[in-house]
């Protein structure tokens, strides 16, 4: 158990390694290579804090885990939005600009409906779903892009451009592939270890996903997040939050449904009836709303709302583990 725990640990620190050497030789090729700067910060960088989410999911679906690959999903979102991003907002409240969150915004939305409603109607994501999931991650980048050239939202990874250091290509390459290989590692570590300890302590693999594995793949955008806070533009991870969460239905569910169909778990239930229906999804939708509702209607952030997510967010842990 103990050897579970600390490879498990391992893991979570080879997902976030690997994550910064990924991104940092990514960007420095593009970079290399002329590639547009807003196009960097669409695909690269953007795709980059997902990739640990990516790996988890597609490594337990590989296994045929559907707990993992459906809590790291649903999870990671519900630790974005009422734990890194209410940290943010708690902390520094702040004004946001609406036309950069309304493309994010009404994407996640139309794909978390889509989601909903095949859990609840059918229980279960076929491969097609999963496939239609992946396309609908091309045309949201390629949406993205466009609306990025016409100025209707602000290119990420900005400060990034600022702060790059001249590197060789040697090198790059070199963290290009070492970054690829620890999250690799890391997501196989993650899920091997987090179903043993689950194991161990008899809760279902799809709470581990759900708090555990999501908390640990959710640690480049809480390092992001910390350092936007840091450097008085709170407000702007916003943005990054949606757009990861985003990326956790459309990219990361879209990958594990589309390797490894699986039936929404079942393995906990209050009332009678799956909490994955009744708990994890409604809290999904709910923080979500919560978060985006009054940013893009006032475009501004409250303290309050931080403070309400944090809440939800700590009810929702306790729920998994303690009832």
């Amino acid at each position: 158990m103990l050897a579970a725990v600390l490879l498990f640990l391992l893991g979570f620190v080879l997902l976030i390694k690997g994550g910064d050497w990924f991104v940092d030789g990514s960007v420095g090729i593009a970079h290399r290579f002329n590639l547009p700067e807003l196009l960097i910060g669409a695909t690269v960088v953007s795709i980059g804090t997902t990739l640990p989410e990516v790996m988890v999911s597609s490594q337990a679906a590989l296994q045929h885990n559907a707990g993992i690959s459906y809590g790291n999903a649903i999870g990671s979102i519900i630790c974005n939005t009422s734990l890194i991003a209410a940290i943010t907002i708690a902390v520094k409240p702040g004004n946001v600009s609406r036309k950069s969150l309304r493309l994010p915004a009404a994407a996640f939305f139309l794909a978390a409906v889509i989601y909903s409603l095949i859990a609840y109607t059918q229980g279960e994501f076929k491969r097609w779903q999963g496939l239609m999931y992946l396309a609908m991650f091309v045309v949201y980048m390629f949406l993205s892009v466009k609306a990025m050239q016409s100025g209707d939202m602000e290119a990420e990874g900005e400060e990034e451009e600022e702060e790059k250091k001249e590197s060789t290509l040697t090198k790059d390459i070199i963290l290009l592939v070492v970054g690829a290989a620890a999250i690799a590692v890391g997501a196989n570590l993650l899920v091997n270890n987090g179903t043993i300890i689950a194991a161990a302590l008899g809760v279902p693999d799809s709470v581990i996903g759900l708090t555990m594995v999501a908390l640990g793949t959710s640690l480049p955008e809480l390092v992001t997040a910390i350092t936007s806070l840091m450097k008085g533009h709170g407000a702007l991870s916003l943005g990054n939050v949606i757009g990861a969460n985003l990326f956790n239905i459309i990219l990361v569910s879209g990958m594990a449904i589309s390797i490894s169909p699986f039936k929404i778990p079942a393995e906990k239930t209050i009332m009678g009836m799956n909490s994955s229906l009744v708990i994890d999804i409604p809290v999904m939708m709910a923080v979500m709303l919560l978060l985006c509702v009054p940013a893009l209607k006032n475009e501004k952030l409250y303290r309050w709302q931080g403070i309400t997510l944090l809440c939800i967010y700590a009810a929702f842990t306790l729920y998994q583990f303690f009832i």
